[in-house]
This record gives C-alpha cells, structure tokens and sequence, in this order.
C-alpha cells in the first residue's frame, strides 16, 4: 500500500513563503532556510530526497494555494456529460479551455469572496493536475511523464458575469474565488485516480458525486491538447472540470453567499474547505 505524502505551500512564522510536507499537525520545511522557496522549482527533483530545514506546528504557519505562483492556469469547461446536459449546451468536438489568473487564488481555509457584482456566486468542484516537467507538444502516451500530481479546486464562478458574453473570462476572475489545496499529492502515491470521485458539499449537503473515470476528455488527452498551442512548464495547472450538480442549474438554483462552507473532495487526494463571506 502506497503512503500518500501531502506538500504544501505556506508562509512561515516571518511571513516569508515556502513549501513542505505535512506530517500530521506539523509541518516540515523543505525550503532553503531564510530565504523564500517555492514549490513549483522543484517539481521536476526528488522531493522526497529534500532535507528539512525546519519544522513548525501547522497552527504557527499560513497555509498558501499549492502552487501560490503557477505560471498558467488552464481551466477545462464541460468535460462530464451531466454538466454538458445540465447547461443545454452542445457537445463539442475539442475541450473548451479558458484561462485564471493566479492572484484570484486562495488556500485551504481561506474565505471565499462573493463578488459585490453578482448573486449567482457558484461553486464548482474539480481534481487539478499539477505539470511537473514541461513540454511542448506532449503525446498521450508520453502525458503523465510530465505529470508531478494532483490538489483539490473549487472554481467560484459568477455566473452572470461568465454569460455576459462567449468568453467565460469576467465570471471566472474575481479576487479570492479560486480555492486550491490544500495539498500536492505526487502522481504515483494514486494508482487507481480514474476511481476517485469529485465531491462538493455546501454546508455539509452532497451536490455534486462523480469519478474521474466519467470525464470527457481524460488527463492524457487534456495535456495532449494544451501543450498543442502553449508550451508547458513545470507548476503550471490544469483545472479537469466539474460534474453536474452546480447550484447554476439546480432547482431551485443554489447560489453561495455569506455564512456558507463549501468542502471539496477528491478521494485521497484530499478535502478542500472554504468558508464564503460576502464582498463589503
């Protein structure tokens, strides 16, 4: 039985940034000491082989999203069919791919911020697939080679702003409304990823149940398809879709705000866990 180890990114008691791995209620610094470290430039070492350089417990630090400094985000629209039959929408020959930026991220934990401009504030959970070597052109075969592994999304949407026209960019932009962790969980510690299943629940209510085994268009052929017109690199993320169950298309519509608490789960991947406060 494989021991599925958890790195994070976090700020240190100083405020500088760094990454580890989580033991527990502790957490073990694996960046150089006194200076900030990043997990995304050591992706494509042997993470298990970095010496710690110090430990805190995980109440002394400020867990940061996993890649706090992904160079590209790459977000996959409607790859279960649940979530393509639930918006009406027509199944389309290639994946319909749009773009975050990373300062609209949060960590595990961290409030997720209903924008002041919409109430149709959505939740969207998904499996993310963290890119450990880069590459251009990368075949399917060859795809998970450049895989380091996998962490948790939930994609906040505001969903009149994604429809005001065909580019879903607007609704999908906002600060503070892209929640990712709380962990990297390295591609070999899940041999059986296809039977992991996508969870959300809004305060503590099951809305959306469904195994990666379901998508669309699969991890291979999403990196087949991205690295086709950009290169990529180590750190950046592909953000796999969301099944059906978004509170968009629900009946009557389940729309976050306030109060709320929305947990992402992906199997062993692990559980992400955001409360959701209303912009002032």
């Amino acid at each position: 039985m494989n021991i599925v180890t958890h790195y994070v990114s976090f700020r240190r008691p100083d405020g500088t940034p760094s990454f580890g791995r989580l033991n527990g209620e502790r957490v073990v610094d694996l960046g150089a000491p006194g200076a900030p470290a990043f997990l995304k430039d050591h992706l494509t070492g042997d993470l298990a082989a970095l010496k710690e350089s110090a430990g805190y417990a995980l109440a002394e630090v400020t867990l940061l999203p996993v890649i706090p400094n992904p160079e590209k985000i790459l977000c996959i629209g409607l790859n279960y069919a649940t979530h393509v039959a639930e918006t009406g929408r027509e199944q389309k020959a290639h994946p319909a791919v749009f773009t975050r930026w990373a300062d609209t991220l949060i960590a595990d934990g961290d409030a997720l911020v209903r924008p002041r401009e919409t109430t149709r504030f959505d939740y969207e959970g998904e499996l993310a697939v963290i890119i450990g070597k880069g590459g251009r052109r990368i075949t399917r075969d060859a795809a998970f080679d450049h895989v380091a592994g996998y962490s948790v999304f939930n994609d906040g949407s505001a969903r009149d702003w994604q429809r005001h026209n065909i580019q879903f960019t607007p609704g999908k932009n906002f600060p503070a409304t892209g929640a990712f962790g709380p962990a990297l969980v390295l591609r070999d510690a899940i041999p059986d990823l296809a039977s992991q299943r996508v969870q959300t629940r809004v305060n503590g209510e099951l809305v959306q149940d469904q195994p990666i085994s379901d998508m669309i268009w699969d991890i291979a052929t999403l990196i087949e398809y991205c690295s086709a017109f950009t290169e990529l690199v180590p750190g950046d993320v592909i953000v796999t879709g969301t099944p059906g169950g978004v509170g968009d298309k629900r009946n009557p519509p389940l729309y976050l705000k306030g109060g709320d608490t929305v947990e992402v789960s992906v199997g062993i991947v692990g559980t992400l866990t955001n409360p959701v406060v209303d912009e002032a």
